[in-house]
């Protein structure tokens, strides 16, 4: 069976709100591996990782059976250490970035290739790849692959707050691409003007401008109001289901990413697949933390 790449970074967060310190945990794109490990896929995962997290890491996936680790790589020093809060009086969360693991090597992810039936490309922390090594590896990789673009629209800093800033070369990040994820805000700031979120009609025409890339598919996450799916044929927004009561909202994208991925990887038509993604991630509010989002995902595939 084919595996799904996972590229991107693992990140410890610290997560606080107006209230005060609300968790801490491992966090990045250990969420999307919970989920397709959770539901028994292969996952390659490539990604550097500080060394003070090693433990935590290794007894976190430790149970994670279909996780193949050599692409992982521990990096000396503390890793991608985020401070994100969560406030009512913000559009999107604040992020600072106290400390950031050296870019990915493109020829670790080419060497992954041949045995990868999807490549999934998240910017956690923005500096994963340098454009360059991206074009590199795209040009390279036959099977479709899924970008979500996250932080490659904070700026490129440390020890401070991560203003959203313009991505005017966005389209050379995305052709090549099959799928493409971003919230309004990322939108916004491909759209070149992030102080402010797009409306519905300049949503629409980026939505239009990417598939023009080639893209199979757009998915433009709306938190509460749900995910805006666009495809050449068709474009509608699907909704969540009211979840019970919202604990954190912290990985929902990412869970919704990793189920309608693997979806897709079966020939599940798009809209269907979104479906079907957007209601694990609802489920996924109701609970914090990647253990928990490994046991929802293991769930689902038992039919619990």
């Amino acid at each position: 069976m084919s595996a799904f790449g996972l590229v991107g970074t693992i990140t410890s967060d610290y997560i606080t709100d107006d209230a005060g310190p609300r968790c801490r945990g491992l966090g990045g794109i250990l969420y999307q591996a919970a989920v397709l490990c959770g539901l028994s896929e292969n996952v390659h995962l490539i990604a550097n990782c500080g060394a003070d997290l090693r433990p935590e890491v290794e007894a976190l996936t430790e149970g994670w059976t279909t996780l193949d680790r050599d692409g992982l790589r521990f990096v000396p020093g503390p890793g991608n250490r985020v401070f994100l809060h969560y406030s009512e009086r913000l559009k999107e969360r604040e992020e600072v970035l106290e400390s950031a693991v050296p870019a990915l090597a493109p020829d670790r992810i080419l060497g992954a290739l041949p045995a990868l039936g999807m490549l999934l490309m998240v910017f956690n922390s923005g500096f994963e790849l340098s454009l360059p090594d991206w074009r590199a590896v795209l040009d390279r990789t036959s099977c479709p692959v899924w970008l979500d673009v996250h932080s490659l629209v904070l700026a490129g800093l440390l020890h401070a707050h991560r203003d959203y800033v313009a991505v005017p070369r966005w389209r050379d990040y995305v052709r090549g691409i099959a799928y493409l994820q971003a919230n309004r805000q990322e939108v916004a700031s491909l759209l070149g003007h992030p102080e402010r979120w797009p409306d519905s009609g300049e949503i629409e025409a980026f939505v239009r401008e990417a598939l023009r890339q080639g893209l199979r598919a757009v998915f433009v996450t709306m938190g509460k109001e749900g995910v805006l799916v666009a495809t050449p044929r068709e474009s509608r927004v699907v909704r969540a289901p009211a979840a019970a009561k919202v604990v954190d909202t912290t990985g929902c994208g990412d869970v919704f990413c990793a189920k309608t991925m693997q979806l897709l990887a079966l020939d599940v038509p798009v809209l269907e697949a979104a479906e079907e993604g957007v209601e694990l991630a609802s489920r996924a509010a109701c609970l914090a933390g990647i253990r928990e989002t490994f046991e929802l995902a293991r769930r689902e595939d038992e039919g619990i």
